[in-house]
């Protein structure tokens, strides 16, 4: 499994944990399809994003500006929480691109651009708070 799709499915979990309060290892297998096979990277983001949870949201609600994460969609939610983690946690992953391949699944998810220029927003603001260069 590509690490792209991994973030899809990913998001996908994440968005069905929050909405229906089941676990990781039942959510992503429910964002798989028939006969695919979650990927390492896959269960370590779910997991990951869901266990720092506390800390990845104290993040985004401190670079959020006018708005609460709370108002935010839950897609939005999820792929902003999945973006922090990876720039937190993940010592393998440069930030670029982590925030670059949430612009890319904010405008996939969303079908707007203006999701992808918030979110990249957002989380640039993160990676400048975590002391991370944002330069490509």
């Amino acid at each position: 499994m590509k690490r792209r799709v991994a973030r899809i499915k990913s998001v996908q979990a994440l968005y069905q944990v929050e909405m229906t309060g089941i676990s990781a290892e039942e959510a992503v297998e429910a964002a798989l399809e028939e006969g695919e096979e979650a990927s390492p990277f896959l269960y370590e983001l779910v997991r990951g994003t869901l266990e720092h949870g506390g800390e990845i949201d104290s993040y985004l609600e401190e670079a959020l500006e006018h708005w609460t994460l709370n108002r935010l969609t839950r897609i939005d939610r999820a792929i902003l929480r999945q973006c922090v983690f990876e720039m937190k946690y993940m010592d393998d992953m440069p930030v670029n691109v982590s925030i670059n391949e949430a612009i890319d699944l904010a405008k996939g998810f969303n079908g707007e651009e203006e999701s992808g220029r918030f979110v990249n927003g957002v989380a640039s603001k993160v990676a400048s708070m975590l002391g991370e260069s944002t330069a490509e």
